[in-house]
């Protein structure tokens, strides 16, 4: 059965120059990824600092990384995401970027976090609707979804999971305060559940506010269908190169059968 390569690159905030980027991209392609992954605030800076940019760089610095990364995806024949604030009207928008060689597509985000020492809900100016699918693609036969760090905490996200039949879901992220093993458990009890991989990438680097220290911890890790972590980084600057397999996949949901026992008795409901 097919199989696909997949790449999660782990780093801090990029500056505008692409030699850094070059050598993980050519070591992908040379390695047969087609799908890579970047982490949360890794285009643009933490948003906490983005009050203390001007808006006009801040643009600025999106457009630029998005061209770097287009001609990236050309060169090599890749999907790149990436999440990024892109600037609408004066305003920041927190959305996900579907880079290809033909195109780039965007995808608000659709639940922010919103607690008092982590607002993005209050400082960015995305649309507050009822939920809809996540950005949802197929790359060489398997089915991708993207899901933001914060939106996997909500069921109500993970039933498009389900209801796509979804492969492989991503998850960029920018998880701090030594949350490693609470992000771990979420994500490899979601993975089992679903029948799917999860491919997570968080970022790296530090923000101070308080006298406190966030240090963005990286961990990025690829979740194999039975909710088992098959590899993972540690807390330096590096890339994570796995395959996703059909075969696994199809095991994994012939064994549990949960899609199979939810429709059965979705059906036994109608029919009452």
């Amino acid at each position: 059965m097919k199989k696909i390569a997949v790449a999660a690159i782990q780093l801090p905030t990029l500056g505008f120059n692409s030699t850094r980027l070059e050598f993980y991209f050519k070591n992908a392609h040379d390695r047969g990824v087609n799908l890579v992954l970047f982490g949360e605030y890794v285009l643009n800076h933490f948003f906490k600092e983005l009050k203390d940019i001007p808006l006009a760089m801040v643009q600025e610095q999106t457009i630029r990384h998005i061209e770097i990364l287009q001609a990236f995806a050309k060169r090599y024949n890749l999907t790149i995401i990436a999440p990024v604030v892109v600037v609408k009207k004066d305003k920041y928008i927190k959305s996900i970027a579907k880079i290809t060689p033909k195109r780039v597509a965007y995808r608000e985000q659709q639940i922010l976090i919103s607690y008092k020492h982590w607002n993005e809900e209050r400082f960015f100016s995305n649309q507050q609707k009822p939920l809809s699918t996540p950005m949802f693609f197929i790359v060489e036969g398997f089915r991708v979804m993207v899901m933001s760090g914060f939106e996997i905490h909500f069921p109500e996200i993970w039933r498009y999971v389900r209801l796509h039949r979804i492969d492989l879901v991503l998850t960029p992220t920018s998880s701090t305060f030594g949350s490693h093993n609470r992000w771990r458990e979420v994500l490899k009890t979601q993975a089992f559940l679903h029948s799917c991989y999860v491919l997570r990438a968080n970022r790296l680097g530090e923000y101070s506010e308080h006298r406190t220290k966030w240090r963005f911890y990286g961990d990025s890790m690829l979740i194999s269908p039975d909710g088992q972590v098959e590899m993972v980084l540690e807390d330096k600057e590096s890339m994570l190169v796995e395959e996703i397999d059909k075969q696994i996949l199809v095991e994994a949901r012939k064994a549990w059968k949960f899609d199979k026992i939810i429709k059965l008795k979705q059906r036994i409901d109608d029919d009452r």
